[in-house]
């Protein structure tokens, strides 16, 4: 039987005010903001938004409140195609936030968050029917328990599973085991493993759990991966950025079809760097979502920003 889905994540959506500012003052400063933007955003949703966006069929799972951020959360993933049927709605719960000041000058960010403990997703909140009605999992790290039963379900069942980790969670070494793409943030390897260097963390991650590959992002920069013993490197892509904000979760939602469509390691750290390259070119998370056939016409002519340490 075809599983109705191609990917299901479960994890972090976010509704986030952007505050546009013409440079980031500096600490204790004062800066008038040029433009304030009320726009959805999240890990796994917007990766979710993004793999829509490349013709897979979608489904975010994970919990919103009853407020206005949450029905413009649901809104903007109902337009982008991504199925939410999966959604558990906090009643009397705010949804998660995020005050994001972007500065003008380089297009990077600041982020402020808060989510509230209401919107906790448990083990047993998670439908199987999630994890089984789909061809892959993606999750994030955030409510550890809830997202490694869903991992070990997976892996029960042969499902691959894709993983975004930005900073270390308590029991994620619950979870990490039934992980077969570990794409994190730079820091995460080295704070995990308390080595300074970012091969040996990757390989003493990949080692200890066994994850066929282990990546890390390095925003403009491009990823690193570590595969079948190799290193793999791929630049980032030149592009005018507007907006740094949800470059990550778009390489992940990127790095999730690459898997389905069958492409090697380089080739899939090539495509979600070029797709991630492209959404930084509007403001917001979701802002710049680009298709296929942009994504190729795109790294087909554009420049490359290479890693000093990673491109010799």
């Amino acid at each position: 039987m075809t599983p109705a889905f191609d990917v299901t994540g479960i994890g972090l959506n976010a509704t986030d005010t952007l505050l546009l500012v013409p440079r980031f003052p500096a600490y204790a400063g004062k800066a008038a903001f040029e433009q304030e933007i009320l726009s959805p955003g999240g890990q796994v949703a917007s990766a979710m938004a993004a793999c829509a966006r490349l013709g897979l069929r979608a489904r975010y799972a994970g919990t919103v409140g009853d407020d206005e951020r949450a029905r413009i959360q649901m809104e903007s993933l109902a337009a982008c195609g991504v199925d939410t049927a999966g959604v558990r709605v906090r009643q009397g719960c705010p949804n998660q936030s995020a005050y994001i000041v972007i500065d003008r000058s380089t297009g990077e960010r600041t982020v402020f968050w808060r989510r509230d403990e209401c919107l906790r997703l448990a083990p047993e909140d998670v439908d199987p029917g999630w994890i089984l009605g789909s061809r892959l999992l993606h999750i994030d790290g955030h409510d550890t328990a809830a997202v490694g039963c869903a991992a070990r379900l997976a892996r029960e069942h042969g499902i691959p599973v894709t993983a975004d980790v930005d900073t270390v969670y308590h029991g994620f070494e619950q979870v990490l085991p039934f992980v077969d793409y570990l794409i994190a943030s730079s820091e995460f390897p080295l704070q995990w493993t308390g080595e300074n260097d970012p091969r040996r963390a990757l390989e003493l991650i990949q080692n200890e759990y066994g994850m066929p590959v282990a990546a890390m992002t390095l925003g403009a920069q491009g990823a690193l991966a570590r595969h079948g013993g190799k290193f793999l490197y791929s630049p980032g892509y030149v592009v005018d950025c507007a907006d740094t904000t949800g470059a990550g979760d778009v390489f992940h939602g990127a790095f999730c079809y690459c898997v389905l469509q069958g492409m090697n390691v380089f080739e899939s750290l090539e495509f979600s760097n070029a797709m991630a390259a492209l959404n930084c070119r509007a403001v917001g998370a979701r802002g710049g979502l680009a298709t296929v056939d942009e994504v190729r016409d795109f790294a087909s002519r554009a420049g490359r920003r290479a890693h000093p340490e990673f491109a010799r």
